[in-house]
């Protein structure tokens, strides 16, 4: 920059000096100026060899005017110079049968890749390692706004073992998947009922015999690439122009060569020249020749606009909406109950016994009312659990409080642009990972203050089992899945590299952030409490014959309403979150999932303190661990509503598949749990202290 600045003084110092004199007549301001231009133009020579050969500067600030910058931060337009090279990237050949992934050149007989390959590859960080994601260039090589007819890439001879294993991936609809200028490659399905667009490409497909005219079900091998790129030029705008589209129709073809060249150009999909996935000969192989062309189309679609195709498998804004209205619906319906509770039928009970207790020290019994309810068991209600439940509970709390604060964090990085970015999810989750890590010290101060309210000494085993009770969870059920997925051969199975990496990660960050938190718990004061608790246990009454009302209050009754109601305010964004986890569509409502996560929140707070009240009603006072389970009974339907989408949305082919599906979704669910359950504690802890503070008691 600042060599370009010395090269622009000297204009700028004659520009100047032309305008000091430019009364002195028009002669002189005619030889000034054809002066400048002679510079001028030696100039723009001086700069065009300096860059000759270099890629375009990229401009460091830009004004961020579209929408896709909003709803993908992190990703801004690229342009492109004609004839620049264009780096075709591939992922992973996955298939929405089975959640076992492959990577592209582990595939049989596929061309090998530019030397760049083996050097130049796109930066992994710890999150695409865990996912097992590799983008490597492609085997193909793109020139912007340089098309080309059909071109031989490679000829490879398949055995019969190779031609098994494509038969194995068509009949599992395996897809190859790749991406220019980070806009993945699609096919796009265009009849007179239906125009939509699906992610890559299938590697083959299975005909009838009414195709193929043959005796059985065949097998045929995509082996020609069509490749479509959309582009945008606007010179008034920008300079170059910008990819807005990137499609391939795949054709199988059994090719005729002639000295290494193709012979027909108009390649098209024909049953009469199909290629075939038959073993022949003596050798009992196929000679397979990969072709490819590309074409360049110019488009009047706005960069901010392409990712609109890739939305249009997914349901309309208006379904989320109603998804909104359902979640505040159900709020304002617990809402509605818990201010009854709170401002009539407590506020009534407590004046009423505080008047009973002004009565009995003025001496005056005849006033008096007989306790009942909630009030009796004001000696027992903040009497801990045994040891050992306590131990539980109090790593249950930290936990969930640990993974709280993450999500916090998230939600104010999904506000800065390029820190979560929902199109590079290796480093969306390393930065996940990260934050979790970061967190540890929330997880060792909360779970030490519970332990110490709930009379616990040994606080060196609680932040010990604090600080490996649930990632060692997590690692060990990874760890087994990584095991299985390595003796298949699978793109996600990890290294040893990561998993120390991992290990280490945990050990020396994590644990040391928990031991911090904790030691700063356990020097706070205890937790104080507004009522003594009575050395004799009060006996819980038998409340089989009380009703309803008691019913609902006992274990199993209030774990099923406790999680019900919550998970019907989330159940229609569910069905969206799943279909992008595991039906490989974009979930781009950011706002919307903010907002019914606010609404999961408050609500499984308020019906946590609607059954805690009625427990407590019914003379129980043991609401610690209820309250736990009460809220993070959401995880199970959670996890119950993934085996129905498994069943249902699904069609995983194989055992390893649907292993590798529930053991995912059963992490999640018990985080979810975690979560919740610390949720519905802490409420209920607060809300027990509210009331039983107002309460006048000898």
């Amino acid at each position: 920059m600042m060599r370009d600045f010395l090269l622009l003084l000297p204009l700028l110092l004659t520009a100047s000096a032309l305008d000091d004199r430019s009364l002195r007549g028009k002669e002189n301001v005619e030889v000034d100026a054809k002066k400048l231009k002679e510079q001028k133009n030696k100039l723009k020579q001086r700069l065009a060899k300096q860059t000759a050969g270099k890629p375009p500067m990229r401009r460091r600030f830009r004004k961020k005017k579209s929408l896709a910058s909003v709803l993908f931060p992190g990703v801004a337009p690229e342009e492109y110079l004609d004839g620049q090279e264009m780096p075709v990237w591939v992922d992973l050949v996955d298939s929405k049968k089975t959640t076992v992934p492959f990577q592209y050149y582990d595939l049989p007989g596929v061309c090998d890749g530019p030397s760049a390959r083996r050097s130049s590859r796109m930066k992994k960080s710890l999150g695409s390692k865990l996912l097992g994601h590799d983008v490597v260039p492609s085997p193909y090589s793109f020139n912007f706004k340089v098309g080309f007819p059909p071109r031989l890439l490679c000829t490879v001879e398949l055995n019969e073992k190779d031609i098994q294993k494509y038969r194995m991936l068509i009949l599992r609809q395996y897809r190859a998947h790749m991406n220019l200028d980070d806009l993945p490659l699609i096919m796009r399905f265009n009849t007179k009922k239906l125009d939509y667009v699906v992610s890559g490409y299938p590697i083959g497909f299975r005909a009838p015999p009414s195709y193929s005219g043959l005796d059985k079900m065949e097998y045929f091998l995509f082996n020609h690439l069509k490749f479509i790129v959309h582009y945008r030029e606007d010179p008034n705008e920008f300079d170059g122009g910008r990819i807005v589209g990137f499609e391939v129709d795949p054709v199988s073809i059994k090719h005729v060569m002639i000295n290494g060249h193709v012979t027909k150009h108009n390649v098209r999909n024909d049953p009469k020249t199909n290629l075939l996935l038959r073993a022949g000969g003596p050798k009992k192989s196929l000679e397979v020749a990969f072709t490819y062309e590309v074409q360049w189309r110019p488009s009047e679609t706005f960069w901010s606009d392409r990712w609109d195709v890739y939305l249009q498998g997914n349901p309309d804004e208006d379904v989320h909406i109603y998804a909104i209205l359902n979640s505040l619906m159900i709020c304002m319906f617990m809402s509605a109950i818990v201010v009854t509770v709170m401002l009539r039928t407590l506020r009534k009970d407590i004046n009423a016994y505080n008047d009973r207790i002004t009565i009995e020290r003025e001496e005056d019994p005849l006033m008096a009312v007989d306790e009942t309810g909630w009030k009796l068991v004001h000696g027992d209600v903040f009497r801990p659990p045994t040891p050992f439940m306590s131990m539980i509970l109090s790593v249950a709390v930290g936990t969930g409080a640990q993974i709280g604060g993450t999500l916090l964090l998230v939600a104010i990085s999904a506000l800065i642009p390029g820190v979560l970015n929902p199109m590079n999810k290796g480093k969306t989750l390393s930065n996940i990972i990260t934050m979790y890590v970061l967190c540890g010290s929330i997880s060792g101060y909360t779970s030490a203050r519970i332990y110490k309210l709930c009379g616990g000494k040994d606080w060196k085993t609680n932040t010990i089992y604090t600080a490996v009770g649930f990632p060692g969870c997590l690692v060990s059920l990874f760890l087994m899945l990584d095991v299985c997925l390595t003796f298949v051969g699978a793109a996600t199975s990890v290294s040893v590299w990561t998993i120390i990496s991992v290990f280490l990660l945990w050990v020396c960050v994590s644990t040391p952030l928990v031991f911090v938190g904790s030691y700063f718990g356990f020097r706070r004061e205890k937790i104080e409490v507004p009522t003594k608790v009575n050395q004799i246990p009060r006996v819980v009454p038998d409340t089989s014959e009380r009703g309803i009302f008691a019913n609902v209050a006992k274990a199993p009754v209030s774990c099923f309403f406790g999680g019900l109601l919550p998970f019907g305010s989330i159940c229609i964004e569910m069905f969206f979150i799943m279909n992008a986890l595991w039906l490989s569509q974009v979930y781009y409502m950011a706002g919307v999932l903010c907002t019914v996560f606010v609404v999961l929140v408050a609500t499984s707070s308020q019906v946590t303190v609607v059954l805690c009240y009625m427990q407590l009603c019914v003379e129980d006072h043991r609401w610690w661990i209820r309250s736990f389970l009460n809220a993070g009974s959401t995880g199970g339907y959670l996890f119950g509503y993934a085996i129905w989408f498994l069943a249902t949305k699904l069609h995983l082919v194989g055992v390893l598949p649907i292993i590798v599906y529930l053991t995912y979704m059963f992490m999640i669910s018990l985080t979810f749990a975690l979560f919740l359950g610390s949720i519905g504690f802490l409420t209920c802890l607060w809300f027990n202290k509210t009331i039983y503070g107002a309460l006048k008691v000898d």
